[in-house]
């Protein structure tokens, strides 16, 4: 539920169309400071908690069946050292007490019985059936798709608009979302979260020399943050149910999401590279809860880029509190109030 002031449309209002200077003219007149304050107001009136959580658990059940669909088909396909470069990388992403899950789910290796030693079945995940692969990819497309839907749910809370598009129009624009944004926004996390174990897994396997691996340390970084912030972009002016303002209004809030992002990934990172009572609690589910955590961060992160894009139009239409008015006091905004 939301208890937040519906944002106007400023494409409807008289005067000028919203401009790039008409953007930094407002944050200058506000300051960074209070619509950072009064976005964080509207993000939290506008349950955006919840719907982070509720997407950050769809985007965790499509990341799954998608690291072990897509090395398994790369095999199936005949191209064995795709599948063994993705492995690697999620083997050197993953929580060293998390490693023998990780490797079983992504390459379909039986863990070695007690007493075995060395020997171990390293069957191949892509003999594991095509099919069975292709509808796991299946599989995490619609759960990607899921969480598109739910973050335009979000979103639209967060602006104030209490009800989604029909439910066609709804799933069929998530799953354009999760075709083009989703992909760049993927492309983009691979680059700076697993940059450098994917590059040292492509140098292990293509014998990379020290120039292109160079090139490639370089080259990462800004091509990984341009990529999310055009996904995260194209995000919040696709997903909410109403006419967005121009890019350069909603920019600001791309930046912001990506800002808040590297930096709860980042935190994310060293407690569980640091912490021994995070492994020593969840065992070999480590990696899970890691990525469940990882999940919900980008759930809040790309929610708060909503929230301040959206005060920001807000406040250039006049409306500086985001909450709705509760003069009584009885947690039921008055707007909404049928007595």
């Amino acid at each position: 539920m939301s208890s937040v002031r519906p944002v106007p449309e400023t494409r409807l209002m008289s005067g000028d169309r919203l401009s790039a200077d008409d953007a930094a003219h407002t944050l200058r007149r506000y300051g960074v400071r209070h619509l950072l304050g009064t976005g964080f107001l509207r993000f939290r009136y506008g349950d955006g908690f919840s719907h982070a959580r509720a997407f950050g658990l769809q985007l965790a059940l499509a990341a799954v069946p998608l690291v072990i669909a897509g090395v398994g088909l790369s095999a199936a396909a005949g191209a064995e050292g795709v599948s063994e470069v993705v492995a690697r990388t999620v083997l050197a992403l993953s929580p060293g007490t998390s490693d023998e899950l990780v490797q079983q789910a992504v390459t379909g290796a039986d863990p070695a019985p007690p007493g075995a030693g060395a020997e171990r079945d390293d069957t191949p995940a892509g003999e594991r059936g095509e099919l069975v692969l292709g509808l796991g990819l299946l599989t995490a497309f619609a759960a990607a798709t899921s969480a598109f839907a739910q973050l335009e749910r979000g979103a639209n809370r967060i602006y104030g608009t209490e009800r989604d598009r029909p439910a066609l129009a709804k799933y069929a624009r998530a799953a354009l979302l999760t075709a083009t944004a989703g992909v760049a926004m993927a492309a983009g996390l691979l680059l700076i979260v697993a940059g450098e174990p994917f590059g040292d897994a492509v140098r292990e396997v293509y014998r990379w020399g020290p120039a292109a691996e160079t090139v490639w340390d370089v080259v990462r970084w800004p091509a990984g943050l341009a990529l999310l912030v055009v996904a995260v972009t194209a995000l919040l002016r696709f997903a909410p149910r109403r006419r967005q303002p121009g890019l350069s209004w909603l920019g600001v809030g791309a930046t912001v999401t990506v800002l808040a992002w590297l930096a709860g990934s980042g935190l994310l990172a060293l407690y569980v590279a640091s912490a021994d009572n995070f492994g020593a609690t969840y065992g070999p589910l480590t990696a899970v809860m890691a990525l469940l955590i990882w999940a919900n961060v980008t759930g809040v992160a790309l929610l708060a880029g909503v929230a301040l894009a959206a005060q920001l139009e807000a406040v250039r239409a006049g409306e500086d509190d985001p909450r709705l008015p509760d003069s009584d006091d009885d947690g039921i905004p008055d707007q909404t109030d049928p007595h």
